[in-house]
């Protein structure tokens, strides 16, 4: 089992930054993908962020990419997603999701349904 704490969130003028810090209560070799998330109302749950935990490039989706930067702590594990140049399109609720697997065909998935842990959000809301 493994619990995710997400925290960072909060309110933020256009052009500003943030940064989401999702910390692991346990360290698993079988987790080898941890995801960002973002959710408003009424729509589904879409990637925004995809790290490989055991190496390789991590992913973005096309409405963040050269502004959002996802990381992980090596010591700690904890993951993280800078954000810069934020939009008010960016609103929305964040969520840390890990994919757990014992066989790894090295490819991330990029639809929440494929990954099995999940923090409990944090919300971000971006004013114009």
């Amino acid at each position: 089992q493994v619990h995710l704490v997400e925290s960072g969130g909060g309110s933020v003028q256009a052009g500003g930054s943030l940064r989401l810090s999702c910390a692991p209560s346990t360290v698993s070799w079988n987790v080898h993908c941890m995801a960002w998330f973002r959710q408003v109302p009424g729509k589904e749950r879409e990637v925004v962020a995809i790290f490989y935990t055991n190496g390789g490039s991590p992913y973005y989706a096309d409405s963040v990419t050269g502004r959002f930067t996802i990381s992980q702590d090596s010591v700690k594990d904890t993951l993280y997603l800078q954000m810069s140049s934020l939009k008010p399109e960016d609103t929305g609720r964040y969520y840390c999701a890990a994919y757990w697997t014992t066989f790894f065909a090295g490819l991330c998935p990029a639809g929440p349904n494929e990954y099995n842990y999940w923090g409990q959000g944090t919300q971000v809301t971006v004013s114009s």
